[in-house]
Parts: C-alpha cells; sequence; structure tokens
C-alpha cells in the first residue's frame, strides 16, 4: 500500500474542512454585501411588476429604436474587428515557444494584463474626455478592452501548435519569417478567426450597455428611458437586445463550428 494514499476519515474531515470555510466565506461576503431575505422579499415583487409594465411593449419608437441597434451593432463590429488585427502581433510576441529574447513574454502579457485590468465603462468614460461623446468613442472603448482580451488567447494558441513542422523547416534552412509565415500563421489562422468571432459575441453585449455612459448605441434610449420610467419603451428596448444578441450568438456558433 502506498505511503501518501489518503484514508476515507481523512477525506471525510477535508471536505468537512472545505465546506464549513465556504460556509464562513459566503457569510462574510452576504455580511459586507448587506444582503438581507427581507429585503429580498419585498423587493422580488416590485421587481416583477415592473417587468409585467414593460410589455405590451410600446411600437412608437421602434425606428429609432432599430437605428441604434444597428449603431450597437456597428461598434461591436469595428471595435472587434481593429481588436483582431491589433492583438495579433502582441499574441505572437507573447507566446513563450516563439520567443527568443529575454523577458520579452512578460513584457507582452503584462500589457495584456493591464488592458484587462479597466472595466468597459471606466475605458468609455476615458474615451468620452478624449474624443468626445457618441458611438466612436464606445469603438475606441471596444477595440482597446479586446486587444487584452484577444491578445492573451492568441499567446495560449500560438503556446498550443505542433512544433514538429517548425523544426523541419527550420532544419531545411528556412528562416524565423519563413517558419513563421509557412508553419505558425497556417495553424493559427482558423484559431484567431475563431476567437475573434467569439468575442464579437461578446461585445455585442458590452456595447448594448456602453450608451449608459454617453459611448453611443441603444444604451442611451435605454437610460433615458429608465430614467423616465417608461417602461414600455423599456420593454421594446431589451427585446430588441435580446433578439440582435441570440442572432448574433447563432451566427458565431455557426461560423466558429466550421472555422476550426
Amino acid at each position: 500500500m502506498s505511503a501518501h494514499r489518503i484514508s476515507p476519515k481523512s477525506r471525510l474531515c477535508r471536505a468537512f474542512l472545505l465546506v464549513g470555510a465556504v460556509i464562513v466565506v459566503l457569510a462574510w461576503a452576504a455580511r459586507g454585501v448587506e444582503f438581507s431575505l427581507t429585503r429580498l422579499g419585498v423587493g422580488v415583487p416590485q421587481v416583477l411588476r415592473i417587468m409585467s409594465l414593460m410589455w405590451p411593449f410600446s411600437w412608437v419608437h421602434l425606428p429609432d429604436v432599430t437605428v441604434r441597434l444597428i449603431e450597437t451593432f456597428q461598434i461591436a463590429f469595428l471595435g472587434t474587428s481593429i481588436a483582431s488585427v491589433l492583438a495579433a502581433p502582441i499574441g505572437f510576441l507573447g507566446a513563450r515557444n516563439l520567443s527568443r529574447v529575454r523577458g520579452q513574454t512578460y513584457l507582452a502579457k503584462f500589457m495584456l494584463n493591464a488592458i484587462r485590468t479597466f472595466p468597459e465603462l471606466l475605458l468609455g468614460l476615458v474615451f468620452i474626455r478624449g474624443v468626445g461623446p457618441g458611438p466612436f468613442a464606445g469603438v475606441l472603448t471596444i477595440g482597446v478592452h479586446s486587444i487584452g482580451m484577444l491578445g492573451k488567447l492568441y499567446a495560449e494558441v500560438v503556446e498550443g501548435i505542433d512544433t514538429a513542422p517548425l523544426e523541419a523547416l527550420a532544419a531545411s534552412g528556412a528562416t524565423r519569417a519563413q517558419v513563421v509565415r509557412y508553419s505558425v500563421v497556417p495553424q493559427v489562422l482558423p484559431e484567431f478567426a475563431s476567437q475573434a468571432i467569439y468575442r464579437f459575441e461578446i461585445n455585442m453585449r458590452a456595447a448594448s450597455i456602453l450608451g449608459l455612459v454617453g459611448a453611443g448605441g441603444i444604451g442611451t434610449p435605454l437610460l433615458f428611458a429608465l430614467y423616465q420610467h417608461d417602461w414600455p419603451r423599456v420593454g421594446l428596448i431589451l427585446t430588441g437586445i435580446m433578439i440582435v444578441v441570440t442572432a448574433t450568438d447563432l451566427v458565431s456558433s455557426y461560423l466558429r463550428s466550421r472555422l476550426v
């Protein structure tokens, strides 16, 4: 019998300790956020009442909502396109298996981590101060934030490639640029495209709320409708967002299944 084998009694004790630790952390977190069953019991009926006021929704604002949804799509598409291109070189620099310069990988990954640190809404406020309110600020917000996420994913894709073709080309006298062009790029391109499409999926949701800080898209009329308690208009906007996001998810899933 192995000396390192854990007895059933020890496993049970560890399981109890783990559950106890989770319960303690949950209780601490609930106390910190002032979680209250009483407030929940009062609040849930109010939320349900508000949701009942959203439907049937108002068709009066359909033209404006349609224009704003198209604008949201444009923000997400342009921002994702910019990020998918700019993140590629950073992803290659951040891949350990292609790095020959000491510290290059760490520097590239530090940059990507730094970019991802800022939430979209905070970046949106920064760009609004720089270029003014509107959809252009939204495009810059989506683009910069997505560079951090796509660069990280691209680096992981590059690190997972088959190195045999690289070694074969290098042994035949190919330059480093030729190895990357003829061996690395063909392997990673489908995955890069798949990750970019998936990121577009996420960015459609993010672009839907950027209008809350003035960065264009459907979030702007949604904010006004919420302030005015125009619940039928809120219902129309939320229904439009659900339809567009669902359609984006379906198309995205189909395209990614064809690529990989």
